[in-house]
């Protein structure tokens, strides 16, 4: 089929060259000598050479996206974090097991490319990439009309990482007893928008408001947090990091479960870390119950760390003011309780 009955059909080749070309430079940028092809070939080749000197290597890998925070972001024309919002989400995922990352895929696909946009989107992904010391691979960048509406955009990301068998963290060490600690997020992080978007529509998101210190716009659009850096201070000072759970979709009630053995459970006390102020604005303005709110949102908890007490004041010594005791691990059947 001839390029103009493609572009007829909705398809604009000239654009996705155009796009190639024009993020090169920035992926480029995230690579070290272990990548032996990355854009431009018809798949990423990574040496396993960067395994090299590790007893028990166990690749982890996790995909993701972005969800309807990316209406948040045209609403407003602002990508610049957007990719960072990917990027740290998958890091996290990944980090939970004990993982560092090796490399990034990322897949955009809209109805129609937006040059100007797109470039903007993996420059931010290729900059988060570049500060957690991952390689962006490669990815795909896609124009299919029909299967998204008009304006909309996808974004999904791949991460794969790896860990030595012996550091693999699954929580199978958690007991009774065991402390609770939270490293705050930045606000709802990637989940949780539709929500938010539906209560706060007829809102200005432009407009400064006291109680959050910001916009509504800015607020919802604060990037996702990465806890890599911090998990690493933890971890060079010994603290015995029994387990960790990335609270994002399902909330806190969904997510805590997953890393607590049988036998266990866990009480959270609200009030012990701070919840970021557009929360009890959505939680306000749509009517919204306690227990609804901590099912869909993260409510302040970014990264929940699994601890024995006596590593409770170390960690705060280590990250002080950024780690907050939450929390313990009691007897049940791996519930969640929250109080106050």
């Amino acid at each position: 089929m001839p390029a103009e009955a493609y572009a007829q059909a909705g398809v604009r080749l000239d654009v996705a060259r155009d796009i190639r070309r024009r993020i090169a430079d920035a992926v480029r940028s995230t690579y070290g000598s272990e990548v032996i092809a990355g854009i431009g070939a018809f798949a990423g080749l990574y040496r396993a050479e960067a395994l090299r000197g590790m007893e028990e290597p166990v690749l982890v890998a996790s995909t993701d996206g972005v969800g309807t925070k990316l209406k948040v972001a045209a609403r407003l024309n602002r990508w610049e974090t957007i990719g960072y919002d990917l990027v740290h989400h998958c890091v996290n995922d990944i980090l939970v097991h004990g993982a560092r990352p090796l490399f990034f895929l990322d897949y955009i696909a809209a109805a129609r490319l937006d040059p100007k946009v797109i470039v903007r989107v993996v420059e931010s992904v290729a900059a988060a990439c570049r500060e957690v010391g991952c390689a962006l691979l490669g990815g795909e960048t896609a124009e299919l009309p029909g299967v998204y509406a008009p304006g909309e955009l996808d974004l999904v990301g791949t991460i794969v990482g790896v860990v030595e068998r012996p550091r693999i963290r699954d929580g199978s060490r958690i007991r009774p007893g065991d402390r609770l600690l939270a490293l705050p997020s930045s606000g709802l992080h990637t989940n949780g928008y539709s929500l938010a978007r539906m209560v706060l529509a007829d809102q200005d998101w432009e407009r400064p408001l006291p109680e959050l210190g910001t916009s509504i716009g800015e607020a919802l659009l604060a990037p996702h947090r990465c806890y890599l850096e911090p998990i690493r201070r933890l971890e060079a000072a010994g603290i015995d990091l029994k387990g960790l759970c990335h609270i994002t979709g399902g909330g806190v009630y969904e997510n805590l479960p997953r890393v607590l053995p049988p036998g266990t459970a866990a009480v959270l006390r609200r009030g012990t870390w701070p919840e970021p102020p557009i929360f009890g604005l959505i939680q306000r303005l749509g009517g919204i119950s306690d227990e609804e709110m901590f099912h869909v949102f993260n409510m302040g908890l970014g990264m929940l760390l699994v601890v024995p007490p006596c590593d409770v004041e170390p960690a705060q010594a280590v990250l002080p003011g950024e780690v907050w005791l939450v929390g313990e691990i009691v007897e049940g059947d791996r519930a969640v309780r929250v109080e106050g």
